[in-house]
């Protein structure tokens, strides 16, 4: 695997990680918690889905408008809808679903130097902070 997939699938997996902890972040006051399959089949489909038409529209030379809205439209209409949240959840939800993204940006693009998850969101990694 080249270094440019192994990243992509990198950014995808801690993806995956902070898409389901922020859904049971969010439904954690429920009397019965998420069944697996609904997190999975939706993750799947706003995670691995959205990050994969990412890639393509960019690749393709698609507006960057639409690689990026389309993504966004499924990460804040399909969860809610699916799991049915209160507006508490919901309100929880929208909050961490709009900061979640910049911040793995955040710290891949300090920590790593792996800037291309959001190339309009200019993060120094940490070396050149330091060089000065």
């Amino acid at each position: 695997m080249d270094s440019v997939a192994l990243r992509f699938w990198c950014f995808v997996l801690v993806s995956l990680v902070v898409f389901v902890a922020i859904l049971r972040f969010v439904t954690r006051h429920r009397a019965h918690p998420l069944h697996l399959k609904p997190v999975v089949g939706v993750a799947a489909i706003v995670v691995v889905g959205g990050m994969m038409f990412a890639k393509f529209g960019n690749n393709s030379g698609l507006p960057w408008w639409i690689y990026y809205t389309v993504p966004a439209l499924a990460t804040l209409l399909l969860p809610p809808f699916a799991f049915k949240f209160s507006r508490r959840e919901l309100a929880w939800y929208l909050v961490l679903a709009f900061l979640s993204s910049p911040a793995i940006h955040a710290v891949f693009s300090f920590v790593l130097g792996w800037h291309e998850y959001m190339p309009f969101l200019p993060v120094p990694y940490w070396r050149d902070v330091l060089a000065g």
